[in-house]
């Protein structure tokens, strides 16, 4: 199973984040997200064999206890790249309320997965959402201006859980459905 660990966005953020991918339509070289499938990851897991399945839900529950956040409020907006705009790989969107706990949460499960044998991230968290993912050069310019010249706002939603998602790559792109969902108390 190839798994990560999110905060979903709602369906009625849907139209708000397909809105923002139109503004970068022109922009060659950018295949983007599915804004259904729209989501913060706080930790990609990859592959993992089903019979880890059981010890990793209770660590992802022991984790929503240690980072001890209540349900909150993110305010969804911004624009950013990754990992710079001289070399753009992935172009997002962040978080102008609720990345203090978005990170408390990231790093709560960090500790814990790490613990268990997965691989610790090798870059410092920084909650976002995913537009698009660059393939090419070819609109970069464009990209660039629109990050620099932008600061949308897509909207805000309550955050009550984090789910354990399945990825199942298909021709199409990848398909999510939840594992399990941890509320937070």
């Amino acid at each position: 199973m190839r798994l990560f660990v999110s905060v979903d966005l709602p369906d009625d953020l849907t139209d708000a984040v397909a809105d923002l991918q139109a503004e970068f339509e022109d922009a060659s070289g950018l295949n983007f997200t599915d804004p259904e499938q729209t989501h913060v990851t706080l930790k990609f897991l990859g592959d993992v064999d089903a019979d880890r399945l059981p010890a990793l839900e209770r660590e992802l529950e022991a984790a929503v206890g240690d980072a001890d956040v209540d349900p909150f409020i993110v305010r969804y907006g911004g624009l950013g790249v990754f990992p710079d705009l001289e070399y753009i790989s992935v172009v997002w969107f962040g978080t102008e309320t609720g990345g203090e706990e978005l990170t408390q949460l990231h790093e709560a499960i960090e500790r814990r997965t790490t613990d268990m044998g997965f691989e610790a991230e090798s870059h410092e968290f920084t909650p976002h959402v995913t537009l698009a993912r660059m393939k090419h050069a070819g609109g970069k310019e464009l990209v660039q201006d629109l990050v620099r010249e932008r600061d949308p706002t897509l909207g805000e939603t309550r955050v009550e859980e984090i789910r354990l998602t399945e990825s199942t790559l298909t021709d199409e792109g990848p398909v999510y459905s939840t594992v399990k969902s941890f509320a937070l108390e």
